[in-house]
């Protein structure tokens, strides 16, 4: 059984940096200790909440109950041939260590997701994504403990059921499982993908004609670093909200009364990019109170020392109103707001 905390602050535990507590609170480095801890009478009756990395976390209050810390560790190669390698990882693994530990080995797929904050067990659960790559592309399988029956089971691609920043862990088996490893198909002879966003200026820049994974690598790096703010200097977490997706006539319709409307094309009609709706709003650059939406990207909230986290959702709430009022579009936090 692990040690127990009581009155915890979880202000390092939340990018954020929000100075709230927990009445209880606990680390796990393995299955039997997490199972040791569901089968405790004690805190049987008590609410329970898991957290990685805390960079996809808005903790409005003080937490009544037990904050079980995710610290399963460990990566290890399950299988390979002569084109694929199969890739297991424990959900407390930091999702950017994991990234550099494939890009080390030379297994592609994942360097388009370099520097997304977090751990490997919220990947699959947000259906992460960034440049062009989400986390279902390189997704073989994952292990879960169901919370009820406390036995592992697995999960597939289609069990996950993952849509843009979703997935059965976020819907119908929201609080139901604990990630424990997740599996990765990744590519020992990696065609690398630089066709989203500015990752081909960005080789330009650095004088990179035919890039490798670590380049691509290195080129989302330079761009994440020059738009987002370091959580450990300016608390936030990334971006806050998802980028919308409407219909196409939705989209005729904005187009007309908004001519640079900035979309992209999907497969059921278009998504918007949300930093645009908000900058367009004034809020890119605003200081509300304690927090505000960053200078370089609107779309992430960020806290300027002192904010708690009702101050920061309270902005959140202004910032979608204020979009739903010009633009007729609703935009959903990617955050979890506790």
């Amino acid at each position: 059984m692990p040690f127990i905390e009581e009155n915890k602050s979880l202000k390092n535990y939340n990018t954020f940096g929000l100075d709230v507590n927990a009445d209880y609170f606990t680390s796990i480095h393995s299955i039997d200790e997490l199972i040791s801890v569901l089968k405790d009478d004690h805190f049987s009756d008590t609410s329970k909440m898991f957290l990685g990395g805390g960079s996809n976390v808005l903790l409005t209050k003080d937490f009544h109950g037990l904050i079980i810390h995710n610290c399963l560790k460990g990566i290890e190669v399950v299988s390979r041939d002569a084109d694929f390698v199969m890739v297991k990882a424990a959900s407390g693994e930091g999702w950017h260590d994991f990234v550099l530990y494939c890009i080390e080995n030379g297994f592609g797929g994942v360097e388009n997701m370099s520097l997304i904050p977090g751990s490997v067990g919220a990947g699959p659960m947000q259906n992460i994504g960034a440049y062009g790559v989400e986390m279902k592309d390189v997704f073989y399988e994952l292990e879960a403990l169901n919370l009820e029956t406390l036995q592992l089971e697995k999960f597939n691609n289609a069990d996950c059921k993952f849509g843009y920043r979703e997935s059965v862990f976020k819907n119908e088996k929201k609080n139901k499982y604990f990630i424990a490893s997740v599996t990765f198909r990744l590519n020992l002879n990696a065609t690398v993908n630089t066709t989203y966003g500015a990752i081909q200026q960005q080789l330009q820049t650095m004088n990179v004609e035919h890039p490798t994974i670590k380049n691509v690598s290195d080129a989302v790096i330079a761009i994440r670093s020059s738009k987002l703010p370091n959580p450990a200097v300016l608390g936030n977490s990334g971006s806050f909200f998802k980028n919308p997706e409407i219909t196409s006539i939705q989209y005729e319709r904005l187009k007309n009364d908004f001519p640079n409307v900035v979309a992209y094309p999907t497969n059921n009609g278009y998504k918007l990019a949300a930093g645009w709706l908000i900058e367009q709003c004034g809020w890119k650059g605003k200081v509300v109170g304690n927090c505000g939406s960053h200078k370089d990207q609107a779309l992430v909230l960020v806290n300027y020392g002192n904010a708690s986290g009702d101050e920061i959702y309270q902005l959140a709430l202004a910032i979608q109103q204020s979009v739903l009022d010009k633009f007729q579009v609703t935009i959903i936090p990617e955050v979890n707001i506790v």
